[in-house]
């Protein structure tokens, strides 16, 4: 931030560019001779840059390619804006996190984003520095689960829930019928016993490792299946309910349970948010390649 104010040296490194990464009210007169691009967050962790990575990398290789140089600054030059510069190396030089991080620290030993803002670049080398962040099915799980931790916090079940059989690809989002969970080959199909209408495959298991409560037995299974939101479940989980009961669309048997608080399996471990098929009520079906 203190950076602006040092005209002379700004002009000897050729300054055209700044992008402000901060919530605090600018002075204008500062920015008159620069092009320049807001973005407004607060250095916490559950702050979404994300959304942002795609214009600011744009703003930042528009100006290169027009001979300018860009300055990137926050507050104090180590979380916010190391993580937008960090983005835009990551997505022009197809490297991970650690390394565009390393580069930068060559120049500035002090970056150090926060560990939301790190989760979020490790998410974006996940979608392959996708320029249509917010159609990634991996963002769009990330910001149900940010909604999920945000709702029990406040005591009520999210305002909206990410289906996971609505994805048909990877970055790409297209229409499934209700009722229809695509089943995909050498998977495993989680059927109802009572009617054998398949209710999930293994893609849209939640993954769950196992730990051994204190008096389970060293090979017992764990007895539910913890699994994504699906399409056939939305009508239940639409209500707005904290937790309730999960029934078979087809024959309306229960088969299940969901909290959005989470729920204990009966190995140890808890499962948040908690949506499950009892492992009774299914059986396991190899589809045939």
């Amino acid at each position: 931030m203190f950076a602006l104010r040092g005209r002379e040296a700004l002009k000897e490194a050729g300054i055209t560019h700044v992008v402000s990464v901060l919530r605090l009210p600018l002075d204008k007169a500062l920015f008159e001779n620069y092009e320049h691009k807001v973005i407004e967050v607060d250095d916490v962790e559950d702050e979404n840059l994300l959304e942002h990575f795609t214009s600011s990398n744009k703003f930042i290789s528009e100006a290169l390619k027009a001979e300018g140089a860009v300055l990137i600054h926050c507050a104090m030059g180590k979380s916010r804006s190391a993580t937008i510069l960090a983005a835009y190396l990551m997505a022009t030089r197809r490297i991970a996190p650690n390394l565009a991080l390393g580069l930068i620290e060559r120049a500035r030993p002090i970056v150090e984003p926060n560990p939301g803002f790190m989760k979020q670049l490790e998410l974006y080398h996940e979608m392959n520095y996708t320029d249509v962040v917010e159609d990634h099915p991996l963002y769009q799980r990330w910001i149900y689960l940010q909604d999920v931790e945000m709702s029990n916090a406040a005591g009520r079940a999210p305002e909206r829930v990410h289906f996971r059989d609505a994805e048909a690809t990877v970055g790409k989002i297209t229409q499934v019928k209700e009722g229809e969970t695509p089943a995909e080959k050498g998977e495993i199909e989680l059927r109802c016993k009572k009617c054998r209408r398949t209710l999930a495959t293994s893609a849209s298991l939640t993954p769950h490792i196992p730990k051994l409560a204190q008096n389970a037995l060293p090979k017992q299974q764990c007895s539910h299946h913890f699994l994504e939101p699906l399409l056939w479940m939305k009508d239940e989980l639409s209500k707005g309910e904290i937790s309730g009961k999960l029934e078979c669309p087809k024959c309306q048997s229960k088969v299940g349970s969901y909290a959005w608080q989470g729920l204990r399996c009966s190995c140890g471990d808890w499962v948040v948010p908690g949506i499950s098929v009892a492992r009774g009520k299914v059986d396991e079906v190899r589809v045939k390649l």
